[in-house]
């Protein structure tokens, strides 16, 4: 090693032996020279690692989610004998702003300059993503930033979601539920909050794979319409009612949800408002309201941010929420629940009941990340590591969200507006009682 680089990593592991001991750090630091900070430090112990120097001088000159986000894609940032849980767990006790306050500038200063000029090294998998913009409503840009997402494969999500494919926040009548089992529960609940009957007609607005409009006719006995602009969904769903012989009455179509035709006795969005950005809820809504008979059942399901903070009254993304959308969900943007229930009365809806199941996606992105990780052999070969990675970092980033109440889970279930009484029974209790057996 030169001189140069050695007088470097002399600056930097001195700089984060102090960080180290300053932050009260529970895990481990390795650099690419197998030096660990402490020195002491176990070998089998949780640690972050650093591949090379070119990524220490990318983060000082750069010290953005951008940047981290293609160094953990790369492997450039990795975590040594744990997870990102494990990681969170341990995170430091003193607050980011003191410690940078204790931090010695002059010190920080000299390990800057020294890496100032060092090359960011590579490869950097996520710089040609584009940056991300909220949608424009259009079918085109709506396809485009849907397909960005769900049709990454088919089989790469069959290697972490449940046996029927469903891609939204599970339900839990039991902690210790499987995902099969949670996810089966949240379909019925789903089912019974619409009230659904045989020989009723229900629009899936944002279908997916197809689970819920799939759900609804084999055990309830209704004609459903499902519409989702992801190709492979489509072929995937329409594949498996023609297995389970339910052509008469399922239908699902390639097709923006706002030119979706016709008339239903219910109405389900599970997980799309998310993809519609701020300035087109206004004809999500109306689609919703236009789609259903007077006295029908709208039943919205969200991801929602906290009404209080800024980002959600108005367009400004905080860096980390900027990155997800960019790298995950293009288009993406987020409610809060006061405004949904806001627009659901404006836009001629009765609001019935409100849920919130913050925890119950908590533990559906924990299930996720764990499934992805039993299965990474597999999903590396099919999608490769970057995206991968990638992936894996984001569900644990969410289930991290939901844990610290930074998002909420929302169902909301409406009656399209009429005068007097609608037959919604006088208890809630018909939420409750039991469902059908798995079949």
């Amino acid at each position: 090693m030169d001189k140069k680089k050695q007088k470097r990593l002399e600056l930097l592991r001195e700089f984060l032996t102090v960080a180290h001991q300053k932050l009260g750090l529970e895990f481990g630091i390795e650099l690419w020279d197998g030096v660990r900070i402490p020195q002491d430090y176990p070998a089998d112990g949780l640690a972050v690692a650093i591949a090379d120097e070119g990524a220490v001088a990318a983060l000082l000159r750069k010290p953005k989610p951008e940047t981290m986000a293609n160094l953990w894609a790369s492997a450039r940032v990795d975590i040594r004998n744990g997870t990102i849980f494990d990681l969170v767990g341990k995170r430091p006790k003193v607050r980011t702003k003191n410690f940078i306050k204790s931090l010695d500038k002059m010190h920080i200063a000299k390990l800057a300059t020294k890496f100032l000029f060092v090359p960011r090294g590579g490869p950097w998998p996520l710089e040609t993503v584009s940056s991300d913009k909220q949608s424009d409503g259009s079918a085109k840009e709506n396809k485009k930033n849907i397909s960005y997402h769900y049709d990454v494969s088919n089989a790469f999500y069959e290697l972490w979601l449940d046996k029927e494919m469903v891609y939204t926040c599970s339900y839990f009548t039991d902690w210790n539920n499987s995902i099969d089992q949670s996810q089966f529960d949240k379909l019925d609940m789903v089912c019974k909050k619409l009230r659904l009957k045989p020989g009723e007609t229900l629009l899936d607005m944002g279908c997916g794979w197809g689970a819920l409009s799939i759900h609804a006719a084999k055990y309830y006995g209704v004609k459903a319409y499902g519409v989702t602009l992801s190709e492979q969904q489509v072929a995937y769903a329409n594949e498996k009612i023609k297995r389970l012989g339910l052509q008469d009455q399922v239908r699902i179509e390639c097709k923006d949800y706002a030119h979706a035709e016709g008339v239903y006795d219910k109405v389900a969005a599970i997980g799309m408002l998310e993809h519609v950005g701020i300035d087109n809820f206004p004809i999500y809504y109306q689609t919703a309201a236009r789609s259903l008979r007077p006295g029908g059942l709208f039943l919205h399901h969200a991801i929602t941010r906290p009404g209080k903070s800024e980002a959600a009254r108005t367009k400004k993304r905080r860096p980390e929420f900027a990155a997800l959308t960019r790298y995950i969900f293009p288009g993406g943007e987020l409610d809060y629940i006061g405004r949904t229930v806001t627009n659901l009365e404006l836009n001629g809806f009765e609001v019935r009941d409100v849920e919130c199941w913050r925890e119950h996606y908590m533990l559906t992105c924990r299930h996720w990340h764990d499934r992805l990780v039993a299965n990474w052999d597999a999903a590396v070969k099919e999608v490769g590591e970057a995206t991968a990675r990638t992936w894996l970092v984001y569900l644990a980033a969410c289930s991290i969200t939901f844990e610290r109440n930074n998002c909420g889970l929302y169902q909301t279930l409406s009656v399209k507006r009429l005068k007097g009484p609608t037959d919604m029974p006088p208890t809630r209790t018909y939420m409750y009682a039991p469902g059908p057996t798995p079949k």
